[in-house]
């Protein structure tokens, strides 16, 4: 039997409109959508599609929110012992991600170990959270010469980071939102920083003041330094 094909689907920023045709495309016609569950149970990426999958199989994949490598590659292969299974019996999976499967994504994990496997995959790339915030505050990232600079700002080295030339998006700030904010303060940077929250979702919320942030700020932000 012909073993099945595994595709990391990147489903956009969170507006339900933002999904390529390709994605929704490799969407219907695999057999098997795989879910990244984070703990709390949030399930956004299947919020963006749920409408588009209708009778699709549907398995959960439960992503840990920690930094310990041995933890991550354990839970990784055992994601992979699941996708393995279905592919065994020749059916392709999709397994969708939030943005872009190449930026950031823990997908590209699965899909690395999928391939030291043996088996076939293919990456379909989404619209990132950070171009689709910067279409939402109708300016620019970068033009002509101007470099762009993206950090993740739950880790190390982001105060090295801001003062690399261009603008500077700050990805993955998660509950150290305030620790950033208080470095941009340092740097003298709050006048030329701006934020969205939860970008084409519900609940979106523009920042054009980071003093404005509060307990309640979502992990799905993206600050952006323009200089």
């Amino acid at each position: 039997m012909k073993k099945g094909k595994l595709y990391g689907v990147g489903v956009g920023p969170g507006d339900r409109e933002l999904i390529t045709l390709k994605a929704l495309r490799v969407l219907r016609e695999s057999e098997v959508i795989m879910v990244p569950v984070m703990r709390s149970g949030e399930k956004t990426a299947f919020g963006i599609v749920e409408e588009y999958i209708d009778g699709k199989e549907i398995v959960e994949c439960r992503m840990p929110m920690t930094k310990n490598l041995k933890v991550l590659k354990e839970n990784y292969e055992a994601i992979c012992d699941k996708v393995s299974g279905y592919l065994d019996q020749g059916k392709n999976a999709a397994f969708i991600t939030l943005g872009d499967p190449t930026v950031y994504s823990s997908y590209m994990q699965v899909n690395e170990l999928m391939m030291k496997r043996g088996y076939e995959t293919e990456i379909i790339p989404g619209i990132t959270s950070f171009c689709a915030a910067a279409a939402r505050l109708n300016m620019s990232l970068c033009e002509r010469d101007e470099t762009l600079t993206i950090l993740p700002s739950s880790y190390e080295n982001v105060r090295e980071g801001l003062h690399t030339q261009g603008t500077k998006v700050l990805m993955k700030a998660n509950r150290a939102i305030f620790e950033v904010r208080d470095i941009l303060r340092e740097e003298g940077m709050m006048d030329k920083a701006v934020m969205v929250e939860c970008c084409g979702m519900e609940d979106e919320k523009i920042y054009k003041d980071l003093n404005e942030l509060d307990d309640r700020t979502s992990y799905f932000s993206i600050i952006i330094v323009k200089d």
